[in-house]
């Protein structure tokens, strides 16, 4: 199964609770909320008290990725918002299983995020352990930046380590997540397309959020492997 996530902070800061609506509308399957401290990444967003506001406002899942220093106090600060996933980057974890099991104590599904130049191998100790696979195509911190296409071998190298496994983790995609770049995907099938100012946000157009997820969503599913 498909699932499209939208990354809330490239959406109308003011209007959030406009942008909330639309995207329920829309058949939304997921909020991707980033968590950045301005060490790990240069920039801030998103804190707990805003996420918080944004459960009660919803009832689209939420998807909370930590991209911070010090993966435990972020864990700590945010799972008692109790998200549906929380993920914590693996360059920053100086103990994955420590994290993992932290997250599991809050009744809360596990992820674990590693960058574009981070080898896959970094992870592999942690497939029996987590729900989800964060594969970022961009470095985290701004959108609109150009989509690294040596993500691709990373998730199709992930894909062929999952067959077989009785536990399958998904694989969710963020970074310029648009049209031409899923189709760079075809033959490597995420679960999980987080869309942002490329492909949802913008204002280039008329359409609304409803068109512009179904449109990208059967273009997705034209395009599975059976």
């Amino acid at each position: 199964m498909t699932y499209i996530a939208a990354s809330l902070m490239c959406g109308d800061q003011l209007y959030i609770g406009d942008e909330l609506a639309k995207l329920e509308e829309a058949n939304c399957d997921l909020l991707h909320l980033d968590v950045m401290d301005g060490v790990y990444v240069n920039n801030l967003a998103l804190g707990p008290e805003w996420i918080a506001a944004v459960k009660e406002a919803t009832t689209i899942p939420i998807d909370i990725h930590l991209a911070t220093i010090d993966p435990i106090k972020y864990i700590e600060m945010f799972a008692p918002i109790k998200p549906d996933y929380l993920s914590f980057h693996v360059e920053e974890a100086k103990n994955c299983k420590e994290a993992i099991e932290k997250i599991k104590s809050f009744g809360i599904k596990t992820s674990i995020a590693l960058n574009p130049e981070t080898p896959i191998e970094a992870i592999i100790p942690f497939l029996d352990d987590v729900d989800m696979v964060l594969m970022m195509t961009v470095n985290p911190g701004f959108s609109g930046q150009k989509f690294n296409k040596k993500v691709l071998n990373k998730i199709e190298e992930l894909k062929k380590l999952l067959v077989g496994r009785e536990h399958k983790p998904l694989i969710e995609v963020d970074g310029n997540i648009k049209s031409e770049t899923i189709t760079w995907m075809n033959h490597s099938q995420p679960d999980v397309f987080v869309l942002g100012t490329s492909a949802l946000f913008h204002k280039n157009d008329d359409e609304s959020y409803n068109t512009r997820i179904a449109n990208l969503r059967q273009q997705i599913e034209n395009h599975q492997i059976i």
